[in-house]
Formats: C-alpha cells, sequence, structure tokens
C-alpha cells in the first residue's frame, strides 16, 4: 500500500514539475518574440509574473505583450497552484504513512512474549538477526539510526526506534515479556547501562552483551550480564585454531545448529523425553536405537556441564541432554518425541 501510494505522489509531482518547466520556458520565449527583451529580461518577467511578486516591467508591454502576461499569470496560479497542493499532501501522507506503519509494527510488538531482544543493529547485531530468524525466533531490534530501521525494515525485521538506554524504548521492545536480551552496541559503557537497565526491568530474562575489551567483562557480569562475548578474543582464536587444529575445526564448521532441516545438534529438556516422575538414565531412553542420535552433553538443573556423559547418568527434572546427529536423524528425534522447534 505505502509503495503504490509513493508512486502515485512520484508521478503526480513529476507532472508538477513538467508543467512548471513548460510554464517558464513559455513564459520566457513569449516575453522574448512580443517584446523584444534580452534572454535575462525575458526570465526576469516570467520569474516575477510567475510568482506574483509586484515588481514593475522592465520595458512598457504592448497589447499583444499584456494579453499574454494576463494568460501567463492565470496559467501560473493554476500550475503553480496544483503543485504546492501534491507537494503539501505528499509531505503530509508521508507523516500519516510513517505513523501508521510504527503502529503496525508497535502493535505487532506488543503481541509478542518470549521473544529476544536485540540492542544495535551493527554488524554483530545484524549477524544476531539472521540466525535468529534462520531458527523462526521471534526478535525485535532496538535502534537508533533511523537510515538504518528504513533500509532494513522492508525484510520484515520488527524495529523500536531509540536509544536503548532509555527505559521507556526497552519498554516499547517488550522487556518485561522477553526471553532473552542481545546488547550489541559497539560501546562497551553503552552495554553496561543496557544491561543494567534490562536486569532491573527483568530479573529471569537472560542477558547477552558484547565487549570490546577484556576489563568491561567484569563489569557487564557485575551488571547482570548471564553471558559476555568478545568478538576480537574470539576472532584471534579461531584464527590461530584454523593453524593448530584446522581439520577439526573444519568439522566443527559442517555442524549446524540452526535451521530446519540442517540442523545436526539439538538441545532439549528432559521433560520432553520421558515422565521425570519416575527418573530414568541415558542408557534408558535407548536414543541411538531409536533415532540414531548420540548424546554428547548434559546440562543439569544447576546449569553444569557434562561432556559426554555416561550411559548411567540419571536425567534429572529440569535438566536438558545435547544429541548429535545426522539432519534426518535430528528430525527423527523430532517427530518421534513431538518436540517443537522453534
Amino acid at each position: 500500500m505505502e509503495k503504490s501510494v509513493t508512486r502515485i505522489f512520484r508521478s503526480r509531482i513529476s507532472i508538477a514539475i513538467a508543467l512548471l518547466i513548460i510554464l517558464l520556458f513559455g513564459g520566457v520565449v513569449g516575453f522574448k518574440l512580443m517584446s523584444n527583451y534580452t534572454w535575462i529580461d525575458a526570465i526576469y518577467m516570467t520569474v516575477i509574473t510567475i510568482t506574483t511578486v509586484g515588481f514593475g516591467e522592465v520595458h512598457p508591454l504592448g497589447q499583444d505583450a499584456k494579453i499574454f502576461t494576463i494568460c501567463l499569470i492565470l496559467t501560473s496560479v493554476i500550475i503553480v497552484g496544483y503543485a504546492l497542493k501534491i507537494i503539501t499532501e505528499y509531505i503530509v501522507s508521508k507523516n500519516d504513512i510513517s505513523k501508521l506503519k510504527h503502529k503496525r509494527m508497535q502493535k505487532k510488538i506488543d503481541a509478542l512474549s518470549n521473544h529476544i531482544i536485540i540492542c544495535g543493529f551493527g554488524r554483530n547485531g545484524a549477524q544476531s538477526a539472521k540466525k535468529l530468524r534462520a531458527h523462526n525466533r521471534p526478535f525485535v531490534v532496538i535502534e537508533s539510526n533511523k537510515e538504518l530501521i528504513d533500509k532494513h525494515e522492508n525484510e520484515g525485521f520488527l524495529f523500536v526506534w531509540g536509544n536503548a538506554n532509555d527505559d521507556e524504548v526497552l519498554k516499547a521492545a517488550g522487556i518485561e515479556r522477553a526471553e532473552c536480551l542481545i546488547s550489541a552496541l559497539p560501546d562497551d559503557s553503552d552495554n553496561v547501562f543496557v544491561v543494567l537497565s534490562a536486569r532491573q526491568m527483568n530479573q529471569s530474562m537472560r542477558i547477552i552483551s558484547r565487549a570490546s575489551l577484556e576489563s568491561s567483562y567484569s563489569k557487564l557480569k557485575f551488571a547482570g550480564a548471564n553471558n559476555v562475548i568478545l568478538p576480537d578474543k574470539i576472532g584471534g582464536n579461531h584464527m590461530a585454531s584454523l593453524v593448530v587444529v584446522p581439520d577439526l575445526l573444519e568439522f566443527i564448521h559442517n555442524l549446524s545448529i540452526v535451521g530446519n532441516s540442517n540442523i545436526n545438534i539439538e538441545e532439549i529438556p528432559v521433560e520432553k523425553l520421558y515422565n521425570t516422575s519416575d527418573i530414568k538414565t541415558i542408557k534408558d531412553l535407548e536414543l541411538r536405537k531409536i533415532t540414531g542420535c548420540n548424546v554428547i552433553g548434559y546440562k543439569d538443573e544447576l546449569g553444569n556441564y557434562t561432556i559426554n556423559p555416561e550411559a548411567n547418568q540419571k536425567l534429572v527434572p529440569n535438566s536438558k541432554v545435547i544429541v548429535l546427529g545426522r539432519p534426518e536423524q535430528i528430525q527423527n528425534l523430532n517427530s518421534t518425541y513431538n518436540i517443537d522447534v522453534k
């Protein structure tokens, strides 16, 4: 709808500009031929006639020139009036469309719950949004750069325009209902402030923040961040790993944790696998036999991880298992246990 309205107005504005150019050209040529004015005088007379500013004539006009001037004035009133009307309507409609889009987007955001909030749509924020979209997770982006929002809003992202340091902006993004917040602002001090505000507004949500400096790590953890990521450190470790263990890294690259059809690793609450009123072990579930997937990790109810757990590992309530398999085996697992992959 917006594109069609904009296209119509652009067409009308083009017509108005074309009429103004024709009017100016016709006036200049008319004064030049009828009154033998110089080109400069002809342009001057045409402009003061069209704009009706009321200055005097360069030279006295003859009868034909006066009739031409009358026609030029009447025509200019119509054309200039039309141009002003179109431009005014375009400006007003632009504001109305912008407000309508904002209300529509805010309505969608207000309907979200257990969603993710991304603060900042720079390199890290945009990459996070891309991954979350591939995994079909609902998210909202807070961005202060209006041009950046206008550039990407047609891609289907939900944006809140404003500074993530502002509590009202966080509320507009649904901070009270959010499951997780990713603070990907370029300045560490801004990330600390956002994490601190977000933690006060939602005690239970998970908060992940980026940091440029290692000295900011402890500050962000103290402010309430569950995880702090240092992209530069990760990048350096990654490049060194390509030298030390290139084949292992290539294998890891072939694993996919995001997507619908090519996923290799899945994290599953044990409640999805069996009735935890009667505690079972990994061996009792026989996941390998039933689905072909292997359990490669276990996270207990306290958040402690066990890599490659033993077969007699008890699967207590509120714990999770991490399984590895080919995409078709993961899909078999999800369908067998009726797991809703978000």
